[in-house]
Parts: structure tokens; C-alpha cells; sequence
């Protein structure tokens, strides 16, 4: 019986003999021998495998042998080999049927070649044996590092989130042959980020080891490192890097800047006009640094309202002030962020407070009356210089400044400084019964600052005037007309 002998080597140790007989599924096939004679040879051969290493940086590697066992080493067979990288990689001592590599191989380009070799009788140029195939893998050694997937790597985390909490996933790939060895077997560890956070050595998943406060910190950058080989010496390893982010939670309330405002306000200000601002600060960003002010004020003076885009609060005036009744006013304000959550009303239990003086200023005002208007009576016929009432306007500022009288457009009264008017004419009640006057009072100080208010004067009856017919009666009396007797008009 005939067969194929194949030689392998790796590192220079055979790895299986060859010629092995396949015990079942073999067949008997007819081969014609050199001599002429027919032979029953058992076909069905179960071929080995040769190996090669990759990156061998020999020019001409060794690999195996094929042998015939009709070689009798007469130099009578040549040995043949076929197939893809037959002649270009593998080159085949056509003598001694020794293979030999002849490039420098890359497992992670092509990992198998499947080639086939003959022998050919030179003597007839016809083969002694079938044409059979055969494997040659090349083996891999450790030459990839391991690399990350997925680049660049960002995460989101709430801040003051539990030890433990997931962060993110990475990944990283081996070239390598995962079934040779330890080559593509990786483990992961933090480069960079202890403490706050840690990774899971065989999965790649970093989670959180220490709770963070993002007011103090807002983002991270974690280096990681897997090695191959577990990490054995002589592994190989790859980096990389994650931004891991703290996003805000509502852990921080809202503080007033300043323990004390000072405010002024002027006496003639409308209702409604703003006086002035106070702002708290708050660590937080976004919603939950969102504002709402409060104030305590006794006197029901001032309101407060937020500016929902600066998160300021603008104080306002509720009601009108009179610097001669308060000069000032003493208020609180409060704040606190609308909208928390349950689990965080820790952070928020007292409210942040903070004092406003406010401070009316006084404006020159204008003389005011004692009385909107007044009404004065008089009689008739009364002599010039006749007094016929007083009015009186005081300065309502506090330097009281004195105070000048006038009548605007009048030919019959006269008033002096102390706001006594007086007649100027004789008065009838028969041409004018009423008279209406404005007086004017003028601050002596500012003259500017005047102010007025009607005077009513009412004339009263006298009995001046003696009865008169309202026309001229004719009489006629007969002259013989005795007493008693009526006359005639």
C-alpha cells in the first residue's frame, strides 16, 4: 500500500505522523505502478496540518515535508505543489518535497491556505500518486494591540448619583486569534479617574465609586487601558479616553448675595414703578436655578416680582408714599426655587433671606390748602377793606417754607399774606349775589411751587332799598266825592 508522508514542523517538532489510513469511509482505488504491474492501494488519506508563525523574519522558512513512501530515493520523483500562494508564498523542494515559506505572513490578512500537492515519476512523467490537498495554517503570535471601538467615548451622569451607578460601556477588539492562548483576551483598567470612578476588569463597564458635586467639578476625563494576554507580561495594550459630563440636579438653593439692600424711593412715584432690584445666587444651572422671590412688609407698600430671565427680583412700588408721613421702610425678601423634588427638599428647608431699607426722598411739593375750597358770606354795603374770610395753605416739605397769597382777575377782593381776603369795592347784593374767586398760594422759596383753590363769596341782604311802585298810578276823585269814597286810575 502507497501513501503521502507529511513532515510537518513546528518548532522543530513533528506534529503528527502522516500515512494514517482513514479506518472508515476508505475506498480502494487501482493505481497503475512504474513497472507496469497494477496494485490495490487504499485511498482516503486524513492529512495533517502544517503551521507556520506569522511575521517569521526568516527570507525562507521551513515548514514540513512531503514524502511518498514509493520514494525510494532514487531521485526518480519530483514533487509538485498547487494552489493559491503555490510558487509565490510556499515554494516545494521538488526533490525532497520539503515546503518552505518564502514571505513573511500576516494571520490577521490570511489565516489558512489550502494547497495540493502530486508526485510525478520523471522516468514516465505520470503521477505515482492521486493528487491530494492539503492545509497550511499560519499560527498567530501576539502583534495586535487591542483597540477601542467607537471612538470618542462621552458619557452623562448626574451628579451626587450612588456608588455604583452606570456610566458608560467600552469595548475594545483584538486582532488576535481568540483560540491561540491568551492573545485576544482582554482586561480593562482605570489609567486615569480614581477615585470617583472604577471599572469592571473583564466587561469594560465604568460605574461610579464616589458621589460628585458638579458645582465643584462639571466634567471628567477618565483614561482607560485594556491588555491582552490578561495582562500577563509581554501583553500588549491600547488607551483611551472618556468625557464623562455631570449633568445638575436641584441640590443647591437659592442665597442671597448680600444680607442688606439699600433702596430710595421718591414721594412722587407712581404706583407701580420699579425701585429697584435684588438678585440671590443660585449653583445650580437651568430650570433648577430658576427664582421665586417673597416679601414680608407689613405696611402692604411694596410688592416684588421675578424676572424670569435674569432670575432677578424687581422691587416694586404697591402704593403711593409720602415722605412727611414715612421717610422709611424696613422689609424682608425671600427666596427659594419653584419647582423641587421630593427627594431633594433636603437641600431646600429654610429659606434664604435678606433685609431692604428703603428710603423715601422728599420732593419739593406745592403749597396745599387746608381745604379743597371755600365759601365765605358777607353783607352788602359792607365799607372797603371789609374782611370776608381767611384761607391758609401750609408747605408740606419739611422746611416749611412761608407761604404768599393771590387773586388771580378780581376788582373786588384783595387777600394778604396771611390769606385774609378783604373788599376793594362796595358790595350790592341787588348786582352781584355771588362771587366766585382762585385764590393762588405761592411758596416764597421756590416760587414755582404754587397751588390754588376756588373761594365761593356770598353777598348778603341789607335793607338799603325802600319800596318802590313798579309804575306811575294816575288818580282821578270827583270833586262832590265824599269820605270814604274810592279812587279812580
Amino acid at each position: 500500500m502507497n501513501c503521502w508522508l507529511l513532515l510537518p514542523f513546528m518548532l522543530g517538532i513533528p506534529l503528527l505522523w502522516p500515512c494514517i489510513v482513514a479506518a472508515e469511509n476508505s475506498k480502494t482505488e487501482e493505481v497503475r505502478h512504474p513497472a507496469g504491474s497494477h496494485l490495490r492501494i487504499r485511498r482516503g488519506w486524513m492529512w495533517n496540518q502544517f503551521f507556520v508563525p506569522e511575521e517569521m523574519n526568516k527570507t525562507r522558512h521551513h515548514i514540513g515535508q512531503l514524502r511518498s513512501d514509493l520514494d525510494n530515493g532514487n531521485n526518480s520523483f519530483q514533487y509538485k505543489l498547487l494552489g493559491v500562494g503555490a510558487g509565490s508564498i510556499f515554494v516545494i523542494d521538488e526533490r525532497t518535497g520539503d515546503i518552505y515559506a518564502v514571505q513573511k505572513l500576516d494571520r490577521e490578512e490570511r489565516s489558512l491556505y489550502t494547497l495540493r500537492a502530486q508526485v510525478i515519476d520523471t522516468t514516465t512523467g505520470r503521477a505515482v500518486e492521486p493528487e491530494s490537498e492539503f492545509v497550511i495554517r499560519v499560527s498567530d503570535i501576539n502583534d495586535n494591540e487591542p483597540k477601542f471601538l467607537d471612538e470618542p467615548y462621552e458619557a452623562i451622569v448626574p451628579e451626587m448619583s450612588p456608588e455604583g451607578t452606570l456610566v458608560i460601556q467600552v469595548t475594545a477588539s483584538d486582532a488576535d486569534d481568540p483560540s491561540s492562548g491568551n492573545n485576544a483576551r482582554l482586561v480593562y483598567s482605570l489609567l486615569q479617574g480614581q477615585p470617583y470612578f472604577s471599572i469592571e476588569p473583564t466587561t469594560g463597564k465604568i460605574r461610579i465609586s464616589s458621589k460628585m458635586d458638579r458645582e465643584l467639578q462639571d466634567e471628567y476625563w477618565v483614561i482607560i487601558q485594556a491588555k491582552d494576554m490578561i495582562g500577563l507580561p509581554g501583553a500588549l495594550s491600547g488607551t483611551t479616553s472618556v468625557l464623562i459630563k455631570l449633568s445638575d440636579v436641584n441640590d443647591n438653593k437659592p442665597i442671597f448675595k448680600d444680607s442688606l439692600y439699600r433702596l430710595t424711593v421718591s414721594e412722587s412715584a407712581p404706583v407701580g414703578t420699579s425701585i429697584g432690584k435684588i438678585m440671590a445666587y443660585d449653583s445650580d444651572i437651568g430650570e433648577n436655578a430658576e427664582m421665586d422671590y417673597s416679601i414680608e412688609d407689613d405696611s402692604r407698600t411694596f410688592d416684588v416680582i421675578t424676572n424670569n430671565e435674569t432670575q432677578e427680583g424687581i422691587i416694586i412700588l404697591k402704593k403711593k408714599v409720602n415722605f412727611e408721613d414715612q421717610n422709611h421702610y424696613r422689609i424682608r425678601a425671600k427666596v427659594k426655587n419653584p419647582q423641587v423634588d421630593e427627594q431633594l427638599r433636603e437641600f431646600h428647608t429654610e429659606a434664604s433671606t435678606t433685609v431692604i431699607k428703603i428710603q423715601v426722598e422728599d420732593v419739593d411739593e406745592p403749597p396745599v390748602f387746608l381745604l379743597p375750597y371755600y365759601i365765605f358770606e358777607i353783607f352788602e354795603e359792607c365799607p372797603h377793606g371789609s374782611s370776608v374770610g381767611t384761607v391758609s395753605a401750609t408747605d408740606p416739605d419739611q422746611r416749611k417754607s412761608p407761604i404768599g397769597y393771590s387773586i388771580t382777575r378780581s376788582e373786588v377782593f384783595s387777600v394778604d399774606d396771611n390769606g385774609t381776603i378783604f373788599t376793594t369795592n362796595p358790595l350790592d347784593r341787588e348786582t352781584s349775589a355771588w362771587y366766585n374767586l382762585s385764590v393762588t398760594a405761592t411758596e416764597k422759596y421756590n416760587i414755582t411751587q404754587i397751588s390754588s383753590v376756588p373761594v365761593y363769596v356770598q353777598v348778603l341782604n341789607i335793607n338799603d332799598h325802600a319800596p318802590e311802585f313798579a309804575e306811575y298810578y294816575e288818580t282821578y276823585v270827583c270833586e262832590n266825592a265824599v269820605s270814604g269814597q274810592g279812587l279812580f286810575f
